[in-house]
């Protein structure tokens, strides 16, 4: 059953003391006027979201950094480092009560893995609720310094000669993605079969962490990985490698990162979602704002969050992309979108665009019920409710629960109406 805001606070009530009471006081104060008093009392001060250094988990840490939980009325939310996806998704299996996490920062399909139980220990699902999109674009997929004489950029098949030499040598080729199924998986897949290069032919891919993505490339563990900021950045901060493209020119605007938690925590403290929801509301708000980025780059690399020089988060931050390949570009919009273009609300549409791709390589089974399944797990009325309740304008409120269409580099065109459609115009799939 899906979980509905009642306003009904319950036995576990934050008025239990006077201690707590006061603290209502000073939070209702604190609220523009009018928005408290439209939004119920959380069921619970707190809970353990988890996040990824990775530069689009920026508005769980600063809505941690500015008290904006504690702004909602939920002052002991804790935003917890995760070495890995893998440990993300074990982490929520568990959940915060059995010293786990409740919620995270995640790859949007991650959700749609745990809740079919594909990712999960003895395959046993965990219901999953989807209730922001993070942001948009900004993931890169980069390249070792040896394939720099291909000129390989959008065009992945620059490097199908100098894959086919290293492999006659004896050779791996190993393409690094960081969760199987994720988004970098889906978004490394694709350059490289828009290419014609077959992800499960002709490369080998592996899961390496996002922190851990540039060590390894300097080692030579690897020949290209795909990965969210600061890393590809760092990367030719550091000049081991360079940036082929980022995912933004792979398809304009595409969503990438999303808020998730545990249906059951969601079912059980509804009016606590929403206030973990307008606390990241705001902060994707801040977040997108120019003036921010240099506070925010400062934020996101100190020890306790990121432990990187706030300038491998900056530049691409603003839209200046160094590819280290010679090609600078300054002032783009392929920067990260948090709230602009829409970013934080989750269209169903995109997570349609997510499963197809995860059947495409073989993760979900062929005669998956694609809508049944979003309609499952995106819970985007959740977040019709916070923005209500956050006195978002009437603009910034998607009126369908699709974007539509959606046209990729190579021309190809997804239709949510119509996924199977899409498939079979794919000519490289698990299958082929």
């Amino acid at each position: 059953m899906k979980p509905t805001f009642t306003g009904n606070i319950g036995r576990r009530s934050i008025l239990k003391t006077t201690a707590t009471a006061a603290l209502i006081t000073a939070i209702k104060s604190s609220f523009p006027s009018g928005a408290f008093a439209a939004t119920a009392v959380p069921e619970v001060t707190g809970a353990k979201l988890g996040y990824i250094a990775l530069t689009d988990a920026a508005p769980l840490v600063v809505a941690a950094e500015k008290g904006l939980f504690a702004k909602y009325g939920m002052p002991d939310v804790e935003v917890a480092k995760q070495a890995s996806w893998g440990a993300t998704r074990d982490n929520l299996v568990l959940g915060g009560a059995s010293n786990g996490i409740d919620g995270a920062h995640m790859l949007t399909p991650m959700a749609y893995l745990i809740h079919t139980g594909k990712v999960t220990q003895n395959n046993v699902p965990a219901p999953m609720t989807i209730l922001a999109r993070l942001n948009l674009d900004s993931q890169g997929i980069s390249v070792a310094k040896e394939y720099a004489d291909t000129g390989v950029q959008l065009d992945a098949s620059k490097l199908k000669a100098a894959f086919e030499k290293k492999k006659a040598e004896g050779k791996e080729i190993k393409a690094a993605m960081t969760f199987p199924g994720g988004t970098h998986d889906l978004w490394i897949r694709y350059w490289l079969a828009a290419g014609g290069i077959n992800p499960d032919k002709d490369v080998s891919t592996i899961v390496v962490p996002p922190p851990q993505m540039v060590a390894n490339m300097k080692v030579g563990n690897m020949d290209v990985f795909c990965v969210g900021e600061p890393w590809n950045e760092q990367l030719v901060n550091q000049g081991i490698g360079f940036t082929a493209c980022t995912t933004g020119e792979l398809w304009k605007n595409h969503p990438e990162k999303a808020l998730g938690m545990r249906a059951d925590w969601v079912e059980k403290n509804p009016n606590a979602a929403k206030a973990i929801l307008m606390a990241v509301m705001e902060a994707q708000q801040w977040c997108d704002s120019m003036d921010n980025k240099d506070e925010m780059a400062t934020i996101l690399g100190k020890r306790q969050w990121f432990n990187v020089p706030p300038k491998d988060v900056l530049g691409r931050l603003k839209g200046d992309i160094n590819y280290g390949n010679g090609r600078v570009a300054h002032g783009t919009d392929l920067y990260m979108k948090f709230w602009k273009d829409d970013a934080s609300y989750p269209f169903q549409s995109h997570d349609s665009w997510f499963l197809a791709e995860n059947i495409r390589w073989g993760k979900l089974p062929a005669n998956t019920d694609i809508k049944a399944l979003v309609t499952q797990v995106n819970r985007e009325d959740l977040w019709r409710a916070a923005a209500k309740d956050l006195g978002v304008g009437a603009a910034d409120i998607p009126i369908s629960k699709s974007r539509g269409k959606e046209t990729f580099f190579d021309g190809k065109v997804f239709d949510p109406e119509n996924p199977s459609a899409y498939l079979d115009s794919l000519s490289i799939k698990a299958a082929s």
